[in-house]
């Protein structure tokens, strides 16, 4: 197969990302295409240029991927029209996890309760449930407790291209926008330094290593 410009390029990308649906590996495109990559990397950012702004459709990159998305500004229209499931906001609590899980990771549930000082049972099962962390491993210490990673879930939901381009504290809450009121933002702001992190809207750390919550399916090794 053959692409002569990088016009036809660009579009048969939209078409590609389309009918996916999910984010596509720029190396398979290339490879598939047969095209080169700097060829590749011309039609797309022609196609984030097109596809910005106003328009209904816009172009996001996390990791090696690339996925068409819709245009942040028109959620609300999309909600009334088609009335989606909303995805689950965020409690203070699982935000804090998440922060410090996305900073720190690999990181056991144990090292975030000795941040947090607080039990993390329910916010790190909420933050699995949800996708936004994944088991990543056993941690090499008595019990070898999990290991837990972000995942491309949460690249995509916060529009990151990949964990070595995570903002600060409060660029990842503004992100995130999911506390209601405007002055709690500034209250339950997320603290670069997390020695000094201390909450008490759950219940101390449990005396045990902590991880019988996990639900079977949920317990597979490294």
């Amino acid at each position: 197969m053959s692409i002569d410009t990088q016009y036809n390029l660009k579009e048969v990308l939209k078409a590609i990302l389309f009918a996916s649906g999910d984010g596509v590996e720029r190396s398979i495109l290339a490879e598939k295409l047969e095209v080169t990559e700097k060829e590749l990397d011309k039609a797309i950012d022609e196609l984030e240029k097109e596809c910005s702004k106003e328009n209904g459709l816009h172009l996001i990159r996390y990791k090696n991927k690339i996925q068409l998305a819709t245009n942040p500004n028109f959620a609300t229209y999309i909600e009334d029209v088609l009335s989606p499931i909303r995805e689950k906001a965020l409690t203070r609590a699982a935000l804090e996890t998440l922060a410090i899980i996305a900073y720190k990771q690999p990181v056991t549930k144990l090292e975030i309760e000795d941040i947090r000082r607080v039990n993390c049972d329910y916010a790190t099962q909420a933050l699995l449930d949800q996708n936004m962390i994944e088991i990543v491993g056993r941690k090499d210490a008595v019990g070898r407790p999990f290991m837990f990673g972000t995942t491309e879930q949460f690249l995509k939901r916060f529009n990151i291209t990949s964990v070595e381009d995570l903002p600060d504290y409060n660029q990842l809450l503004e992100r995130i926008k999911v506390l209601d009121e405007e002055d709690e933002q500034s209250d339950n702001s997320l603290f670069k330094n997390t020695d000094n992190f201390k909450f008490e809207d759950e219940l101390p750390p449990a005396e045990d290593d902590g991880e019988d919550f996990f639900n079977d399916d949920t317990q597979s090794e490294a």
